[in-house]
């Protein structure tokens, strides 16, 4: 059985609330939670729900990232992924610059195929395929679009910036994240793409349901809403308005407003029924799959983990559905099963979580902690989990 060491998020809530110099029970009584549950997250006890840990990050005035621990730099760097970040990181900040007096670029229609291609290998959780290609791109695009501008390449660009975002956060790079972010305003803008423009707001929103402003969030799922309003019910503007609503489930299902959440449901099921399958739309995977995926979320979020298994059992994950989204889908199913008292079965999720999209399974703080809360319930660790918490780095 792995040794349980001071690196794990319980630990860093200690350390964190010692050093604002508050007792357990002061802590607990700024928190929605009881001062026992504080107590057996911080000795290790219990796995902390992400809903948790950002109330305790908001509590202690400090960033989530500070008590989840990421980036998680020693896997990353095992991983030789650490050394891909700096490259990205670089390429962000030429946007201002305008063109590149020494760059020879690709054809411009190439530039657009691979921006495609590397938003298809994030998906397919190819991470290091995409981080190696990514800063070559960005920097060809954001020369080109500066010498020959137009709304393609625009958009090229800020679907570049978007899969900056996507890897930053699969790999904990939240910082860098909001940087990206705003790169792909910048480059919305230049394409007059308002459903760019509010897959950019879903994403904001996203960023502050991690951090635990659901208020926030809420506003700038409503700030997407109001960018497309005016537009024709396009089948594209249909697909970003049904994903706004699936954001907004799970950040009202975190806010325990569970009225919102069967409203912004319904919502969107509507839509996915009306359109159908629209997963090639800004890569948001919008569609009937997906809706049953957020609903089954919503009740995860809300804790609710009986009801959240019986929707995982009954959900058919159609061929198409991206790797990264169904691993995600057993990630949260691995939770629900945990929490309901079966450990095989939860083990197993996060064995085929790791199998399908290993890099992104490894550094997903939810599957991270319920990894944490499968070796405190086993009485004999088997094998399989020892591996599995050895190769997070418990």
């Amino acid at each position: 059985m792995p040794t349980r060491n001071d690196d794990h998020t319980g630990a860093r809530i200690k350390e964190q609330r010692r050093l604002a110099r508050l007792t357990q029970r002061q802590l607990a009584a700024r928190l929605p939670y009881s001062y026992s549950y504080l107590n057996q997250v911080e000795c290790g006890a219990r796995p902390a729900t992400a809903a948790f840990v950002a109330a305790c990050a908001r509590a202690l005035s400090i960033d989530v990232t500070v008590l989840t621990g990421q980036p998680y730099v020693t896997e990353l760097q095992r991983d030789r992924l650490a050394e891909l970040v700096r490259p990205i990181r670089e390429s962000l900040d030429l946007y201002d610059l305008g063109p590149h007096p020494e760059l020879a670029s690709r054809p411009a229609e190439q530039l657009v195929a691979e921006a495609g291609r590397l938003c298809a290998e994030v998906r397919a959780t190819r991470l290091r395929n995409a981080a190696r290609d990514l800063p070559g791109l960005i920097t060809e695009l954001t020369h080109t679009a500066w010498t020959t501008p137009s709304t393609t390449l625009w958009r090229a660009l800020a679907s570049a910036y978007r899969t900056a975002h996507d890897i930053s956060v699969k790999l904990g790079y939240y910082d860098l994240s909001a940087v990206a972010l705003d790169r792909m305003d910048w480059a919305a803008q230049r394409a007059s793409d308002p459903c760019l423009a509010a897959v950019r707001q879903y994403m904001r929103a996203l960023v502050y349901f991690r951090e635990g402003e659901y208020r926030i969030g809420q506003r700038l799922i409503a700030a997407g809403h109001d960018v497309i309003a005016e537009q024709d019910h396009s089948r594209e503007v249909l697909a970003v308005t049904g994903q706004l609503h699936l954001g907004g489930a799970v950040i009202a299902a975190r806010a325990e407003q569970q009225s919102s959440v069967r409203q912004h449901i319904a919502e969107s099921h509507r839509i996915a029924q009306r359109i159908g399958d629209a997963s090639d739309v800004h890569w948001l995977s919008f569609g009937p799959a997906n809706v049953a995926l957020h609903k089954m979320s919503a009740a995860v979020e809300m804790c609710h983990y009986d009801d959240a298994l019986k929707q995982a059992r009954n959900i058919k994950l159609p061929a198409r559905l991206p790797t990264s989204r169904r691993a995600h889908f057993l990630i949260e199913r691995a939770r629900a099963e945990m929490e309901t008292g079966h450990t095989e079965a939860a083990l197993k999720s996060l064995v085929e979580a790791r199998r399908l999209a290993p890099e992104q399974t490894r550094y997903h703080p939810a599957a991270r902690e319920t990894i944490t809360g499968l070796v405190h319930q086993s009485r004999r660790t088997p094998e399989t989990l020892h591996h599995m918490a050895a190769w997070v780095g418990l």
